[in-house]
C-alpha cells in the first residue's frame, strides 16, 4: 500500500468515507435508495483485481466476502450484488449493494435507474451505528 494513495475525484464526490480496512477503504455511496457500499484497495494505479499482487488479491477477496456476509446479515437482503465495472471511474472499486425484491430498481441494475437520493444526517448516523460495529470482524484481521 502506498502512503500517497488518493481516492479518485468521482468516488470522493459520490461517497462518504466510513473506515479503513487492512487493505481497502470502505465507502458508502451517498444514495439512500439502497445499502450501497464501495470497497477501494489503497493501491496506486490499479484498475482491475488481477493487477493486485497475490496477497493483496487474497486480502481483498476476504474483505469483500466478509463485508458481503455482514451486510446481508444486517439488512436481511434478497440478493447481494457485487460488481467492479470501472467504465467511468478507472480506479479499482467494487460495489457491494444489498438488494431487496421491493427496492426501487428491482430486479434491474441500480446504475442510472433513478437519481441518487442523498442521506440526511439522521439516516447517515443510524446507518453508521448499524454497520460500523459489525465491521470489527474485518478490522481485527491480520
Amino acid at each position: 500500500m502506498s502512503d500517497t494513495f488518493q481516492l479518485h475525484a468521482l468516488l470522493q464526490r459520490d461517497t462518504i468515507e466510513l473506515v479503513d480496512l487492512p487493505l481497502s477503504t470502505l465507502l458508502l455511496m451517498n444514495d439512500s435508495h439502497y445499502p450501497w457500499f464501495v470497497l477501494v484497495p489503497r493501491v496506486e494505479d490499479i484498475q482491475d483485481i488481477y493487477q493486485l499482487d497475490w496477497q493483496q488479491q487474497q486480502q481483498f477477496l476476504n474483505e469483500s466476502s466478509l463485508l458481503s456476509e455482514i451486510l446481508m446479515q444486517l439488512f436481511n437482503g434478497t440478493k447481494m450484488n457485487v460488481a467492479a465495472l470501472g467504465n467511468i471511474c478507472p480506479q479499482l472499486h467494487v460495489h457491494h449493494i444489498v438488494r431487496f425484491a421491493d427496492d426501487i430498481a428491482w430486479p434491474k441494475p441500480v446504475w442510472g435507474a433513478f437519481a441518487m437520493k442523498a442521506y440526511n444526517d439522521s439516516e447517515l448516523n443510524l446507518l453508521k451505528e448499524k454497520v460500523l460495529p459489525a465491521l470489527a470482524k474485518i478490522l481485527t484481521q491480520e
